[in-house]
């Protein structure tokens, strides 16, 4: 991320908008829908979004890769949601592995729910297992220094 700008795909309508860095604060809105392209909850990917939310924007990202068969995933959902809920510039999205799974292949997922961290479209930390929202939040905390 630059200096002066970032880039942010919208959740709502996929385009990439470039904000002012010292506008992430401010709940910047789409320049296309006009729809909040921080929006503090987490938001599905599917195959054709995935890539472009990792790859494009500049923001912390943290996608949390599930399953809908897997029980520990089921259970960290709303803890998930509620550390999105914390930490409103911060872009929390899924992925539904057994439902896109050309999506998560390339990220060489092996356990669910695998919870990776990415900024300006390269990994930069990953986590695997169920956690509350604390820890969740703790560890993203952790990423952002």
């Amino acid at each position: 991320m630059n200096e002066q700008n970032c880039h942010l795909v919208c959740p709502h309508c996929q385009v990439t908008n470039r904000v002012p860095a010292a506008r992430l604060s401010a709940a910047p809105n789409c320049g296309k829908c006009s729809q909040p392209l921080l929006t503090g909850s987490p938001h599905e990917l599917n195959a054709q979004t995935a890539s472009k939310v990792i790859q494009k924007n500049d923001v912390l990202t943290i996608v949390d890769f599930w399953a809908s068969w897997c029980q520990p995933c089921i259970m960290m959902a709303p803890q998930f949601k509620a550390a999105a809920n914390q930490l409103p510039q911060v872009v929390f999205a899924k992925v539904q592995t057994d439902k896109y799974e050309q999506a998560a292949a390339p990220y060489n997922i092996r356990s669910l729910p695998t919870m990776v961290a990415f900024r300006g479209g390269k990994e930069i930390a990953r986590q695997s297992g169920a956690l509350p929202s604390q820890q969740i939040a703790q560890w993203v905390h952790s990423l952002q220094t």
